[in-house]
């Protein structure tokens, strides 16, 4: 049996640690009857305060970033290149702007409805090997922002068994697409399951 995270789960202010401690834990989402998930196999972390890729860098606050001030436990997502949207996690105690995007999936349940998603005849890595590739294949959308992580449309559950991520299978390296970000840019804040199949690709 899968246990649900709860929101105090979320509300720990190491966004760092958090998006580490997330690798092997099940994403859920239900729309209607259908149910699908996929285990998480890449983060990467962001720090609202300190990190210049965050959307909330310097406490910025708009409508945009209003969601991050949140306490801990809800959906933030977004439109990337008016394109692709992309599911991130509201992480930490209220006020404190963090965020977790989740990057790839290792799809695990409701096998059929993700590949009707994708077009796709049978599982390959970018299935769900990508964040605009996750949201794809887990049916999340912009209309998302705001919910929470812990309720029966998006759920998260804890890893188990051959599921769970030891330190020594996680690989650190740079987050992506964020070159505007300055020093910041090199903070090896992007974390994968370093013998998974199903990460995107790496730089």
């Amino acid at each position: 049996m899968h246990q649900k995270l709860s929101k105090p789960f979320f509300r720990n202010d190491d966004v760092v640690a958090l998006a580490r401690e997330l690798l092997g834990c099940r994403l859920w989402t239900r729309n209607g009857e259908a149910v699908t998930a996929g285990i998480i196999v890449e983060t990467e972390a962001y720090d609202g305060h300190t990190d210049r890729a965050s959307h909330a860098y310097g406490g910025r606050k708009t409508p945009r970033t209003e969601i991050f001030y949140h306490p801990g436990g809800v959906a933030y997502t977004y439109l990337c290149y008016g394109i692709h949207t992309l599911f991130n996690i509201i992480t930490g105690p209220a006020d404190v702007p963090h965020a977790i995007l989740i990057r790839a999936v290792a799809p695990c349940e409701g096998i059929e409805t993700i590949l009707k998603r994708r077009n796709h005849s049978r599982l390959r890595r970018n299935t769900a090997g990508g964040p605009g590739l996750v949201t794809q294949a887990l049916g999340i959308t912009r209309a998302d922002n705001g919910l929470p992580v812990d309720g029966n449309r998006i759920w998260l559950t804890a890893a188990t068994g051959r599921e769970r991520v030891t330190p020594s299978e996680i690989r650190s390296s740079r987050r992506v697409g964020i070159d505007y970000a300055g020093e910041d840019a090199g903070l090896p804040w992007r974390f994968r399951v370093d013998a998974s199949p199903w990460t995107s690709p790496a730089k």
